[in-house]
């Protein structure tokens, strides 16, 4: 006589919990299920073998995911004179296995415990993704396997993108186990991953003057979070002359590529959102995920790229939303090349955080020692000034914008427009990026 245990289980005859017990042995050492024998061993036989075994396979085939059937063998035997059903389970490649109607959660996930058939907990649940999906997120399985992508498919539809199920496929979403990855998630309206926006009143985060929290896909959330922040983002008008020129408190590409770098780049595998706090003089995005192992801070500035969501990036990639992997950062600083005032990044081991100041801010805090005759107020005034910005630069052979503003007795606003309107009219060159930024001649116009 028998008993049971761990890889053995006996059943009377065929009920429809049988399909738990398979389910457990796969996804833990395998194990042998014999129907038609008593719980105390004995042997009782079944009626009727061949629609037993029908039924055993077809509950295999139909109401377990993922495919099992590969894993699992039912034959047929006589003990004790008696006609008998058996099964034998090896231990699946694609764990967790889960009941196709109740999914992957516990009351759908089954396990082992000595002799018995439980459910299986969450930590045990993501235990088993992790082991057979490796440490990365995206790829693994994910959750919830009831996704939809209405979102994901207009923002397809709009870039002139396939987005059916092939692509899926070639894309990631669909891994090979026929299963919706936690890339899918991601993408899918389902998608509980947030970003969450709040404005502030002054420099500190003590007076909130509006917030709001995003869900759902993370191409819905990159525009509503994009046209969040550029309603915040004001414009500071200047003239020459008769011009007016325009300009932003921060330059809408650095807040593109910041929005960018906080949700390609983010760890996932966390569930605390986003950050992105937007103050009177800057803008802090805070992701959730520091640094890739084995890469620093000076590397990233360097445009080194090591990607956490390499199948991510690449949609993003498809979708032209970013060029090449590793240029966000150095676009960043090349925003704000004219400007005095930089962006600022730092990294701990689990955060990553990029603050974007605001250029007119900072401009406006300097000029309240500028007489106010600074400002272009004649185009006999203009041209003065852009005369004296040539001959400064003839005579040192290149100039920075501070060179401009010492000489002349400007603002770094002003500076900024004499050099961009010599540089937009050909008379100057720009050479080089952010601190070795240099205007020379242009001895060929």
């Amino acid at each position: 006589m028998f008993t049971e245990n761990k890889t053995t289980e006996f059943k009377r005859e065929y009920i429809d919990d049988i399909k738990n017990t398979i389910v457990a042995f796969a996804n833990c050492d395998g194990g042998t299920l014999y129907i038609g024998v008593n719980d105390d061993g004995t042997v009782r036989g079944v009626n009727n073998v061949d629609d037993t075994m029908l039924r055993v396979t077809n509950a295999v085939r139909n109401a377990v995911r993922p495919d099992i059937t590969m894993f699992v063998e039912c034959h047929n035997d006589v003990m004790d004179d008696k006609p008998i059903v058996y099964v034998t389970v090896q231990r699946g490649t694609a764990r967790p296995y889960y009941l196709q109607g109740k999914g992957i959660r516990p009351e759908g996930v089954y396990v082992r415990q000595g002799a018995s058939t439980v459910p299986a907990t969450e930590a045990a649940i993501l235990n088993m993704i992790k082991e057979t999906s490796g440490d990365s997120y995206e790829t693994a399985r994910s959750l919830n396997q009831h996704l939809t992508f209405n979102k994901a498919a207009d923002f397809f539809k709009k870039r002139k993108v396939e987005f059916g199920k092939t692509q899926m496929r070639t894309l990631h979403l669909i891994g090979e186990d026929d299963m919706y990855t936690n890339l899918a998630f991601l993408l899918s309206d389902q998608c509980t991953h947030m970003i969450k926006l709040a404005v502030f009143e002054g420099s500190r985060k003590t007076i909130f003057k509006d917030r709001r929290e995003l869900s759902g896909s993370l191409l819905e959330q990159l525009e509503e979070a994009f046209d969040y922040i550029d309603r915040y983002n004001r414009t500071r008008a200047e003239f020459a002359g008769l011009d007016r020129l325009d300009m932003r408190d921060y330059p809408p590409e650095a807040i593109r590529e910041a929005l960018l770098n906080s949700i390609v780049h983010r760890d996932y595998s966390f569930s605390s959102a986003t950050l992105i706090s937007i103050f009177e003089d800057r803008i802090e995005f805070v992701t959730i995920g520091g640094l890739v192992k084995g890469i620093t801070l000076d590397d990233i500035k360097l445009g080194v790229s090591v990607l956490r969501n390499q199948h991510l990036a690449n949609i993003f990639y498809r979708l032209r939303l970013i060029e090449a992997y590793g240029t966000g950062i150095l676009k960043i600083n090349e925003c704000y090349d004219d400007y005095a005032v930089k962006p600022m990044i730092e990294t701990t081991n689990n955060a990553f955080k990029i603050t974007l100041p605001n250029t007119n801010f900072h401009a406006e805090d300097k000029d309240l020692d500028t007489p106010k005759t600074d400002s272009f107020t004649s185009v006999a005034k203009k041209e003065e000034r852009m005369n004296a910005v040539l001959k400064l630069c003839r005579s040192k052979g290149s100039i920075v914008r501070s060179d401009v503003e010492m000489a002349l007795g400007v603002s770094q606003s002003t500076a900024i427009l004499l050099l961009r309107e010599l540089t937009d009219g050909g008379i100057l060159i720009k050479k080089g990026k952010t601190k070795n930024l240099r205007y020379y001649e242009n001895k060929g116009c």
